[in-house]
């Protein structure tokens, strides 16, 4: 991700954190939020431009799968990056 970012500099990149249903949404919010914070760290320490990365936490908002399994809460506990601008 940091090599396509170095690739293209004017891709700006919005990291979105979620979590599963499990928790309170208040402490969903701050997971997710860390979730995000920590990715966009990561990707600055390899070399990504600090400005080009938005973080945002979502909580349990826009589940991919149903919070019915343990397998399906797992895939809902992830990051989505989204291109905010070319």
């Amino acid at each position: 991700m940091v090599a396509i970012l170095k690739a293209y500099p004017n891709v700006k990149l919005k990291l979105g954190g979620y979590t599963d249903n499990t928790g309170t949404e208040e402490i969903n919010l701050k997971l997710s939020q860390d979730r995000a914070d920590s990715v966009r760290a990561q990707m600055i320490q390899l070399g990504a431009d600090a400005s080009r990365l938005e973080a945002k936490g979502y909580g349990s908002e826009h589940p991919v799968a149903p919070n019915d399994t343990d397998e399906n809460r797992a895939k809902n506990r992830r990051i989505d990056i989204l291109v905010i601008e070319k």
